[in-house]
């Protein structure tokens, strides 16, 4: 006589957590900033690569706002602080936003 043993079978139930919302992130242009510090900006605060944070840095030059990135809300909300930050450590009024995705 063959014994048969079921499969265990487990019940993952969903709960009610929900994704945090993507923000997009925008840089403004100022005519006082310094176009490295921005660059170096967007790469260490952002992590944009140094071709990319070139590319968003003349963007913002050229037509006032530019594209960052999309991340969750409150790491856009954190690195966002921690960019206004820096530049206002250094006397820049660099200014970066939010909008919802």
């Amino acid at each position: 006589m063959d014994l048969q043993i079921a499969p265990e079978i487990r019940i993952i139930e969903e709960t009610d957590t929900e994704l945090e919302p993507l923000y997009r992130v925008i840089i403004h242009n100022d005519a006082i900033t310094p176009m490295v510090f921005v660059v170096d900006v967007l790469k260490t605060i952002f992590y944009l690569s140094n071709p990319r944070a070139a590319e968003v840095m003349l963007a913002a030059h050229i037509y006032g706002n530019a594209y960052v990135q999309t991340i969750p809300k409150s790491e856009a909300e954190k690195r966002i602080g921690k960019a206004h930050f820096t530049a206002g450590a250094q006397g820049y009024p660099l200014h970066f936003s939010m909008e919802p995705e």
